[in-house]
């Protein structure tokens, strides 16, 4: 969308009739709520107060190895606990 703030008169007649032609209940329902899980296990989020200092030092980790922060901590927790 023009701006990522804008909603276009276009982009409003696609919707309308979109919704007008129907939607497959199915397919949404089948869809689910919120990310993927990462297993067979359920998990949990858990809050990690961490200073600007260590902010910086796990992203310049996660960047160097392509990594998001969960999963830059994640490797390092597995190392950790090995």
């Amino acid at each position: 969308m023009p701006g990522d703030d804008q909603v276009t008169d276009e982009q409003i007649q696609k919707w309308a009739d979109e919704a007008e032609a129907g939607y497959d209940v199915e397919q949404l329902k089948r869809r689910g709520r919120g990310r993927p899980g990462r297993g067979a296990e359920p998990t949990q989020v858990i809050a990690v107060r961490l200073t600007a200092e260590e902010i910086a030092a796990l992203d310049d980790y996660a960047a160097r190895e392509h990594l998001s922060r969960s999963e830059a901590i994640r490797r390092a927790l597995a190392g950790y606990a090995a």
